[in-house]
């Protein structure tokens, strides 16, 4: 499929089954993750993945609405960004997370983004402080997302290019 389609063709998946995700497959993400277009090639992110069923469940109790998805995923990659390395950490982890969506396409696979950064529980901790306890990664790190994966149990439209906002552009020439 070339980028033309495969960007017509991705959507958000929220409900997978129960086919697992190969490690080939979690290997070809996570590579495509790690040459994804950093400012000044900072490389200020790192990924964490999650696999195991108790801890996917426990990340869908990170936010009270929008993260409910990753109790049924196969697998999910922790966005974690240092804003010690540079002031663009966001916008790292942003272009990784889009990159990984893309790549799970690619693949077959469906996922959803899980928004974290300045997000907070269903009792007011932040979400953040929340992954921190249960995954345990350093405290100069921010989780941005998390990307549920798995093999799509419900079919999206593709984008309906109709639809497109052309209106948002404008050209200066």
């Amino acid at each position: 499929m070339d980028f033309k389609e495969l960007a017509k063709s991705r959507r958000s998946i929220r409900t997978f089954t129960d086919e697992a995700i190969t490690p080939e497959d979690i290997k070809a993400i996570l590579r495509a993750a790690l040459m994804a277009p950093t400012g000044k090639n900072t490389r200020s992110w790192q990924f964490i993945v999650v696999e195991k069923e108790e801890t996917l469940r426990k990340l869908s109790l990170c936010r009270p609405m929008g993260s409910q998805f990753l109790e049924g995923a196969k697998a999910a990659i922790v966005v974690l960004g240092n804003p010690d390395i540079t002031d663009t950490w966001v916008e790292n982890c942003s272009i990784a997370a889009a990159t990984i969506q893309y790549q799970a396409a690619e693949l077959g696979l469906g996922s959803c983004w899980c928004q974290i950064r300045n997000r907070s529980t269903e009792h007011g901790e932040s979400s953040n402080l929340y992954l921190r306890e249960i995954l345990r990664f350093p405290e100069d790190l921010i989780a941005e997302c998390i990307i549920g994966l798995g093999h799509p149990a419900q079919q999206r439209n593709p984008q309906n290019e109709a639809a497109l906002k052309w209106d948002s552009v404008t050209w200066n020439r």
